[in-house]
């Protein structure tokens, strides 16, 4: 892994991690699913028009496609759309957090479902995480937490450890900026359908509200997403996702500065042990 790629991983995590601090601020504003499918809608206008404007194509192989597909309903629709919901009542710092988790369960599914042997390193980041987690919410679920919103949340990191799988296929034969285009276009297109039916199109038209939404369109929605399939393009899926380690505390630390939310010694200890974990794992996936 040479430096380019360190600078494009750090620069992602810090992109990824920063879209919940914004997306909290959107539906506090915006009703979340209208907010999200008009801006997959504007963020894949401009890639797929920047992509041709490269002379990069649309004509995509098979396997693109059903990859394009699925990383579009999985992550943009359901993801991000059960967490957009979710934080109209769950802090942004919680959000993150049980984002970050997706590289453990990526690599437990890998285990129980196509039956990859994990070395040493990575059962014990494995135990790191389930413990991290457990602080974590064991602190929090005796406050005033929304189950239900947590139980959104709980769901989009599942459906995003849908997504992480699929991306391989997603991210050969390059068209890369297209191909993010295209995906956004999918993912909105899937969310108009539950925003049509059960969202009214209320807005507080605010400074924040448009600074927050500008800035989720184009930093965390086209660069980090474009920034991800070069990156995996570049060192591979599984070296590429050592850097979803820096999720949980560029996430916090976000949502801590920008929107005052308190974090206590269980979330800061919790964080720092799922971060460990998400590290041990990754690097007991690399070769020797």
């Amino acid at each position: 892994m040479d430096g380019k790629a360190v600078l494009m991983g750090v620069v992602f995590g810090l992109m990824w991690a920063s879209a919940f601090t914004s997306a909290r601020v959107i539906v506090a504003y915006a009703p979340p699913l209208y907010a999200l499918a008009i801006r997959f809608l504007i963020s894949g206008l401009i890639g797929v028009t920047l992509a041709r404007a490269m002379g990069q194509s649309w004509h995509l192989t098979r396997a693109q496609w059903g990859a394009v597909v699925i990383f579009g309903i999985s992550q943009n629709a359901l993801y991000l759309g059960l967490n957009f919901v979710a934080m109209q009542t769950v802090e942004a710092s919680l959000a993150a957090i049980v984002a970050s988790t997706m590289p453990l369960l990526v690599a437990f599914a890998s285990w129980a479902a196509i039956g990859e042997k994990i070395r040493p390193l990575g059962v014990a980041g494995l135990l790191a995480g389930v413990l991290g987690v457990a602080l974590i919410m064991g602190a929090r679920l005796q406050g005033q937490v929304d189950l239900f919103g947590l139980g959104l949340c709980v769901l989009g990191v599942v459906s995003l450890t849908v997504a992480t799988l699929s991306v391989r296929g997603a991210s050969s034969g390059g068209n890369f900026l297209m191909i993010v285009g295209l995906q956004m276009l999918v993912g909105s297109a899937f969310l108009w359908v539950p925003a049509l039916a059960f969202e009214t199109f209320a807005v507080t038209w605010t400074w924040q509200l448009g600074v927050a939404f500008a800035y989720t369109v184009l930093i965390p929605g086209l660069a980090a997403t474009l920034i991800w399939f070069l990156l995996v393009d570049r060192i591979g899926a599984t070296p590429a996702a050592v850097f979803h380690f820096l999720t949980p505390f560029f996430g916090v630390t976000i949502a801590a500065l920008l929107l005052g939310e308190e974090l206590g010694s269980l979330d800061v200890v919790g964080v720092m042990i799922i971060t460990a974990g998400i590290l041990a794992v990754q690097l007991s996936k690399q070769k020797t």
